[in-house]
């Protein structure tokens, strides 16, 4: 299903969802980020939103806006940060610094070579994180951005796609939840 068409699945009450994906997804929405960025932030942002429908139209509308090497990193991004975000909250989170002195024992490999750009990678990382609230993770990879020089408003951007994005998925959830039956509705 393309994602046009995802779209106009979203209820009335999700309508400013509707206009903000419409929105963020487009260049002039996302200051400071390139039409590629964009996809590859979306793109790991729907990954980390859960929503399959959502996610295969999402892959489907990146792959024309940006390469495979970049949808690597995406879905890369998106996979790691399902770890990471997760450990570091929980040492965040448990309040005990003696987690923290000791090995993580977690391969992180990717996270060196993710395929495609290191800083289209740490946008994802960054989109993903913010998703799964992950506060060390957040401030962990916004400072790598503004050590590369990727300035206020491409972060903010990032982080404005995540939510959009992640709202929509909610919203198609709840759509499909509320739905009746497919035997119930030909009945």
């Amino acid at each position: 299903m393309s994602l046009a068409e995802l779209k106009s699945q979203l209820p009335e009450y999700a309508k400013d969802l509707r206009l903000n994906l419409e929105s963020v997804l487009g260049e002039n929405g996302a200051p400071g980020l390139t039409q590629s960025q964009i996809a590859v932030i979306a793109l790991a942002s729907a990954i980390a939103s859960r929503h399959v429908p959502f996610t295969a139209s999402m892959a489907a509308w990146a792959s024309e806006h940006a390469d495979e090497d970049a949808l690597r990193g995406a879905r890369a991004a998106a996979a790691i940060m399902g770890m990471n975000n997760i450990y570091y909250r929980f040492l965040h989170l448990v309040g005990n610094d003696e987690y923290a002195t000791l090995r993580a024992g977690l391969r992180m490999n990717v996270m060196s070579n993710p395929g495609g750009s290191k800083i289209d990678f740490e946008l994802a990382s960054l989109a993903v994180s913010a998703i799964n609230g992950c506060g060390a993770c957040l401030e962990s990879h916004e400072k790598t951005l503004r050590k590369h020089e990727v300035g206020a408003q491409a972060i903010q951007s990032t982080a404005r796609i995540a939510a959009v994005v992640h709202g929509v998925a909610v919203a198609l959830e709840q759509a499909e939840a509320a739905a009746p039956p497919q035997a119930a509705a030909a009945a």
